[in-house]
């Protein structure tokens, strides 16, 4: 039995999405923005990552539309090498490589123009909302429809111009999605460029702006296919105008995340769906700041001149004034973490009283005879989540003991530097089990247990009392996965 549900409604700009929490976003891209100057200026690297970038939200825009597939090896060819036809395998995809080359040519580029249309800085407009369906849809000739007696028919695609009937898919659980009537989509539109202008000159976080003109367009569908290609160029739009990068959602998360994230804003609780998109930006800086801004592709002279400038720079006020300020920075997330772990610690004595012996040790960022102290376990800790570790700059640790029963359990909390920036910090953990001696010369041996847990990436490049909350739920989250580890070894 088929189940209607109406999810579009005239569209406004409520309270629910000014009040979304864009903290993940926000602890790290002051650091960003500041990293994203130097790397323009300086590094080739930078200008071939953006280009991957593209590559990837070319491939997986169609993969997630399900218009195509392509296994995951050869994407991760296609996105390092380019779209060369030769690199595509009988096997490697479900559609003639010749239309699917068609098709990946198509979305790269769209999402060229939308950088190109960035530097122009062209206006948001329905002229361009449809040059932009009409490029994405190029070498798409039909899409699926519904006649009179329910059946699915194969029908033309109006490419550049909105829909001319109604588009409602029918999900596997029997509801009939309705989104806006065809009657109706020019008014909506129109009413979600206007609202967009509105907000977008207000002091609202783009990340809230771009996540809620995706929303409102997918319950507008304005178009009878590739609205899903068309919102995400079009959020990737606002995001990367506003210094940040292009939404791509890749296939594994597709479900989980993004759809159910999307349902969830359905119903009036955008948070999920803010969130999604904030962890996928946060995902991109991570790795942006990783890259170099010096590489041995440039001159002898060119890399000779930055190192001169850079060593000049450290021995101005000004960057003296910075670097105690980053200082100051480190002690307050150290500070942080300490409280949260005393506090925990007090709970554990109150409920295993006489059970357990619980020890807190710890090395300050300004301890300098402690640096030395886990250098081993974080080198591999960076390995693992493939980012840099700058060693050369001040770490911290906190080393949490559980001892019982002839066992001990050492959960070290480590606060270091994450990639080429010196303003951002990442704090991770591992667990270590320290073996008691059984007879003479012998212990049962001492090992790192994996917790496969990344690290928090924040920057400190501002003032950090507002990441507390953040850093406190990761440190729960360790906690967590730490005893849940004790109590399945027991």
């Amino acid at each position: 039995m088929v189940t209607p549900q109406r999810l579009w409604k005239y569209i406004e700009f409520s309270d629910e999405w000014k009040n979304c929490d864009t903290s993940l976003l926000d602890e790290i891209a002051d650091s960003w923005f500041a990293r994203r100057e130097i790397l323009q200026a300086n590094s080739q690297e930078y200008q071939d990552f953006i280009n991957r970038l593209k590559r990837q939200h070319a491939i997986e825009t169609g993969v997630v539309e399900r218009m195509y597939d392509i296994s995951k090896g050869v994407t991760e060819t296609l996105i390092n090498e380019g779209f060369i036809s030769s690199l595509v395998s009988h096997g490697d995809t479900n559609i003639p490589t010749e239309n699917l080359f068609k098709h990946l040519q198509d979305h790269l580029e769209a999402v060229d123009f939308i950088f190109d249309i960035v530097k122009q800085n062209r206006p948001l407009t329905k002229s361009f909302i449809c040059e932009l369906h009409q490029l994405t849809t190029r070498h798409q000739d039909h899409t699926e429809g519904i006649d009179q007696f329910g059946r699915r028919i194969k029908i033309a695609l109006i490419k550049g111009r909105f829909k001319e009937r109604e588009n409602n898919p029918v999900r596997e659980d029997g509801t009939k999605i309705l989104y806006c009537p065809p009657e109706h989509v020019e008014a909506e539109m129109d009413r979600l460029i206007q609202i967009y202008n509105e907000v977008s000159g207000q002091n609202i976080n783009p990340l809230i702006i771009a996540t809620w003109f995706h929303h409102a367009f997918t319950m507008i569908h304005p178009f009878q296919d590739g609205n899903g290609r068309v919102v995400r160029l079009i959020a990737s739009l606002i995001l990367v105008k506003n210094r940040f990068f292009p939404i791509t959602v890749l296939r594994e998360e597709a479900k989980e995340k993004y759809l159910k994230a999307l349902e969830e804003a359905d119903e009036g609780k955008p948070q999920a769906l803010v969130t999604y998109f904030a962890e996928i930006q946060k995902r991109n800086i991570e790795e942006a700041l990783n890259i170099r801004e010096v590489s041995s592709n440039n001159s002898l002279d060119t890399v000779t001149n930055i190192l001169k400038q850079k060593i000049l720079k450290k021995q101005q006020e000004q960057q003296q004034q910075y670097e105690q300020m980053l200082a100051d920075n480190r002690r307050k997330v150290f500070d942080y973490c300490s409280r949260f772990l005393d506090e925990y610690r007090t709970k554990l004595e109150s409920e295993f009283e006489n059970i357990i012996e619980i020890k807190i040790n710890s090395g300050r960022p300004d301890d300098i005879h402690k640096q030395h102290y886990f250098h081993s376990q974080i080198v591999g800790y960076a390995r693992k989540h493939n980012y840099y570790f700058n060693r050369d700059l001040p770490k911290s640790y906190i080393k949490f003991s559980i001892e019982f029963e002839r066992k001990r359990y050492e959960l070290v909390i480590t606060m270091h530097h994450f990639s080429y920036d010196d303003s951002v910090i990442a704090i991770g953990a591992f667990l270590e089990y320290k073996g008691f001696q059984v007879d003479e010369g012998q212990n049962d041996g001492d090992s790192t247990i994996p917790l496969d847990i990344k690290p928090h990436t924040l920057s400190i490049h501002n003032d950090v009392t507002s990441k507390e909350q953040n850093i406190r739920s990761y440190l729960e989250h360790i906690l967590t996965a730490t005893i849940a580890q004790i109590a399945s070894e027991i």
